[in-house]
């Protein structure tokens, strides 16, 4: 038995929201004072650094449910097959459905239990629970699918990455041009064909790491409301990555038996053009290797950071052949990796 994902859609919200149009935001250190470069300045800095030249962002009326939702009726239909035989709905998120001009978060009933709603499924024994888990949550997701399947007792799941941060950034703080919406899923199932996932890890980094993302007020001292929003510690963040993340990713790939020579492409979390150039850089460093050309697909550029969500809305536009430069063929190994809010890592080696 090999488990294999057979379908995956994604949801690529269509308002683009561009550099420029942050140009009159007021942005603002950390503790409220001005910065002394004015937006242009700021601006052109953090597109040097992230790569990052537009997002996406959800129309009003849609909550992180709702695109996941429009997501995994891609990837059922993709994998064709009934929604009444998925035997779990795996929903990976940080903040909940909310809506937009709010700030509550929203997730009684689960999010996974309201796209099990919407795809009409009747069959009681399609479980559908929530997991979150930070930027990694979508691939932790695979991975606990894998061991549910591989456990005997599942069949077949649905995992789904969806995200709206537009709706959980300070406006003031520059980190608010990082983020963006999105929603990407997959379906994952026992096959008598060969491949699918050989190897994966996951850590968790609690002791001195817990804290480099979390909830904090505006930048803005002069607001007299309580609201809270994604904070993080981009300098943290980037060291913690590079010295933990290629490292992971070395021990999967070991695991799998695999040769670095025989990995065809590196999906990694889309959190940061710079950060993952350098990660890739230090993963092929451990094996003394040259890095492949077009050996790692990027969305950051147009997409932003959509969390949970990145990973598997850039599998599946390169599955669709979507990406110039990039394409998958069977029997190609991949490697999928992320890291994010906990501090959480993971990565899976898998054949396609």
């Amino acid at each position: 038995m090999s488990i294999k994902i057979t379908g995956t859609g994604s949801y690529i919200p269509s308002i683009v929201q561009k550099n420029d149009d942050f140009i009159n935001h007021s942005f603002l250190n950390n503790d409220g004072t001005n910065f002394e470069n004015d937006n242009t300045v700021i601006i052109e800095k953090f597109k040097s650094i992230t790569g990052i030249s537009e997002r996406r962002y959800a129309k009003d009326e849609f909550t992180s449910s709702d695109i996941g939702f429009l997501a995994a009726e891609k990837a059922i239909a993709n994998a064709n097959i009934d929604p009444e035989t998925l035997d779990y709905i795996i929903f990976a998120h940080n903040f909940g459905d909310i809506k937009s001009g709010t700030t509550q978060s929203d997730m009684l009933p689960s999010l996974a239990v309201r796209v099990k709603h919407k795809l009409r499924i009747k069959n009681p024994k399609c479980i559908a629970y929530d997991l979150l888990f930070g930027c990694p949550g979508w691939i932790e997701g695979v991975i606990q699918a894998q061991a549910f399947i591989k456990a005997g007792i599942a069949k077949r799941c649905l995992v789904i990455g969806s995200e709206t941060l537009s709706r959980v950034v300070d406006k003031h703080d520059r980190d608010a041009m990082i983020f963006s919406d999105g929603a990407g899923a997959c379906v994952l199932e026992d096959t008598t064909e060969e491949g699918g996932i050989l190897s994966h890890i996951t850590e968790s980094y609690t002791y001195s790491d817990a804290f480099h993302l979390s909830y904090g007020p505006s930048f803005n001292k002069d607001l007299k409301d309580d609201t809270m929003y994604i904070k993080m510690d981009g300098r943290k963040i980037y060291e913690f990555a590079l010295t933990h993340v290629p490292a992971a990713m070395k021990a999967c790939l070991d695991a799998s038996g695999v040769d670095i020579a025989d990995v065809k492409k590196v999906f990694l979390h889309q959190a940061n053009e710079k950060m993952d150039d350098a990660i890739l850089k230090r993963f092929y460093r451990q094996y003394k290797t040259k890095i492949p050309e077009h050996i790692m697909p990027m969305t950051i550029g147009n997409l932003g950071n959509s969390s949970v969500a990145t990973v598997p809305t850039l599998l599946d536009v390169v599955r669709h052949n979507k990406l110039e430069n990039h394409s998958l063929n069977t029997g190609d190994v991949i490697i999928f990796a992320s890291v994010g809010a906990g501090m959480h890592i993971n990565a899976i080696v898998y054949k396609y």
